[in-house]
């Protein structure tokens, strides 16, 4: 299987080296495009899509005043200009090719998302080697939801195992289990999210129900008992930041998989501007999450779960 897998291809929108959040020592995050959920407050929304998008940053072009480089290679009549001199998108029209992004002299206009073979993304892994060796680290696959892309992300992992590269992944659970069971044959660590065990309300805020992602995690468990696991909660204002909502997912914790790592995340609104890019509306209208708020919820989570608790 190894030339095949070498061979496949996906659509990754970022290589990200030399992280310490995203699994134990220093990792390369391969994010891939695509994912089942439409969470509001997603901190990637170019992860969504499984195509590639065309972004523009408004705030880095130069003026069609001083640069039409980009209205000159558009072929699709895309682009317009706007009264302070500025480029408008129209997405509807806009072809796949973007030439106007490789046009654009100050990276006004980016695309996410391009096709890599699993070869060249293990090249990019493979330039810190040396960093996973003395750390514990290596690589990590995110999104999106990275086994959306099923046959390029089981091909990269079965590829990293043959070159002894280190594996994690980071999913959000609503995958089909012959997937997720696949993927684990091949994993040294998995950062899986629960959001909500509220079904109703996590199909209002992601668009998906939750039952899916807590039945892969009882399975994953219980056909994996010595995979290294990190449930993880981003803890989202006016979704799941009750007392109620973490009591909830610490019962279902307890009562289904037992000892397994814990770690609530603090809501940001770092990846709100990107919408702006994409020309999308931000999903959730809620302000940054109290300090206090979340050491609170956190507390009740480290009181019933212990050590657990990272």
């Amino acid at each position: 299987m190894s030339l095949i897998d070498r061979k496949t291809t996906g659509t990754v929108f970022n290589v990200q080296k030399y992280s310490v959040h995203d699994g134990p020592g220093i990792r390369t995050i391969v994010f891939m495009k695509g994912c089942p959920l439409h969470c509001r407050w997603c901190s990637n929304p170019e992860s969504q899509s499984f195509k590639p998008e065309l972004a523009y940053n408004p705030n880095k072009c130069l003026g069609v005043d001083k640069c039409v480089r980009c209205l000159e290679v558009c072929t699709a009549g895309a682009l317009s200009t706007t009264a302070d001199n500025k480029i408008s998108v129209n997405r509807e029209l806009c072809l796949d090719q973007m030439h106007c992004a490789d046009a654009c002299p100050a990276q006004a206009l980016n695309v996410y998302g391009r096709t890599m073979s699993v070869d060249e993304v293990l090249k990019r892994v493979e330039e810190d080697s040396i960093f996973y060796a003395r750390s514990g680290g290596g690589l990590t696959l995110s999104g999106g939801e990275p086994l959306a892309q099923r046959d390029f992300a089981l091909a990269l992992l079965r590829e990293a195992r043959t070159r002894r590269i280190k594996t994690a992944i980071e999913t959000c659970g609503f995958v089909d289990y012959e997937t997720l069971k696949a993927a684990a044959e091949y994993l040294n660590h998995v950062l899986f999210d629960i959001k909500s065990v509220d079904a109703e309300k996590h199909k209002e805020f992601t668009g998906q129900s939750c039952e899916r992602v807590m039945e892969n995690l009882k399975s994953l468990r219980a056909d994996f008992p010595d995979l290294h696991i990190r449930v993880r909660t981003p803890v989202i204002p006016g979704f799941n930041d009750t007392e109620e909502d973490m009591n909830a997912i610490v019962d279902f914790l307890e009562e289904n998989v037992p000892s397994v790592e814990y770690e609530p995340l603090q809501y940001h609104r770092m990846g709100q501007p990107k919408y702006e890019y994409l020309g999308r509306e931000y999903g959730i209208e809620a302000k940054q999450l109290d300090d206090a708020v979340f050491l609170k919820l956190k507390k009740i989570a480290q009181d019933r779960l212990g050590d657990c608790v990272k």
